[in-house]
């Protein structure tokens, strides 16, 4: 190699140097849980990027326990919500429960589930947002790398919460996305209390897919009334669980 070419090689590298320090990533939004956060690329849930919900369990197609643990995250976030969808079951009250106020959210309904994706990415074009949800079943590879690139140029979150009514249906949420992270959630037993209603919720929270991290499941109390998560005490010292807490303290 040539004084020439180390010149202009420098001079490039210099240039991506540059270019790499002024552009600054977005912080990420901590679960406030060493036992999840410690995990996480970056200490907490990727912002501005693309993210998966599944439901499993019982009556999975209705989605419960995922559209609560969405809207606790979308809860913690600053600004209004943008919440696609095409059913009409999806319960404000509830959002409120896991901290996500009504007057946040702005409802786009479509007639059929493939104007969804569109919707999504349209609202990740508006910086304003604090967030995009959408609930659509079919999520492939171009479109998903449509969604991360739109999420990531303007830093507002991508959500979508995978949904179904048949068999068939249920089989396509698991082909490949290029999601930055995809989540599922099933209800968990709860504590025993001496009278019914009382407990707090639980959930089986899995992490299946993380780029930059290993899948990973923990049992969790539900959202509150900020969008928090808990560990719950009694399971505090379960080894699956005084494992992740070991890791991250080391």
């Amino acid at each position: 190699m040539h004084a020439g070419q180390q010149d202009r090689l420098a001079d490039l590298r210099h240039r991506i140097a540059r270019l790499e320090g002024g552009s600054q990533k977005i912080k990420p939004l901590p679960f406030g849980l060493r036992e999840i956060d410690g995990h996480l690329p970056g200490g907490g849930f990727a912002r501005g990027a693309l993210h998966e919900m599944i439901e499993a369990g019982l009556a999975s197609e209705f989605a419960g326990s995922t559209t609560l643990f969405t809207a606790g995250i979308a809860a913690r976030l600053r600004g209004p919500v943008l919440w696609c969808l095409t059913r009409r079951d999806l319960f404000a009250p509830g959002l409120l429960r896991a901290g996500l106020h009504p007057d946040r959210v702005i409802y786009a309904e479509a007639e059929r589930e493939g104007e969804i994706l569109p919707l999504i990415e349209e609202g990740l074009r508006e910086k304003g947002l604090a967030a995009v949800v959408g609930e659509v079943t079919r999520l492939g590879l171009t479109a998903s790398r449509r969604l991360q690139l739109a999420a990531e140029a303007t830093g507002v979150t991508a959500l979508v919460i995978r949904r179904w009514w048949t068999l068939a249906e249920k089989d396509l949420v698991y082909l490949p996305t290029a999601a930055v992270t995809r989540w599922r959630i099933a209800p968990a037993l709860s504590e025993l209390m001496p009278a019914p209603g009382l407990g707090r919720e639980r959930w089986h929270v899995e992490l299946l897919r993380c780029r930059g991290a290993e899948p990973r499941t923990w049992i969790l109390e539900a959202c509150d009334a900020k969008g928090r998560l808990a560990l719950p005490a009694d399971l505090a010292d379960r080894s699956d669980q005084a494992a992740d807490r070991r890791a991250t303290a080391s």
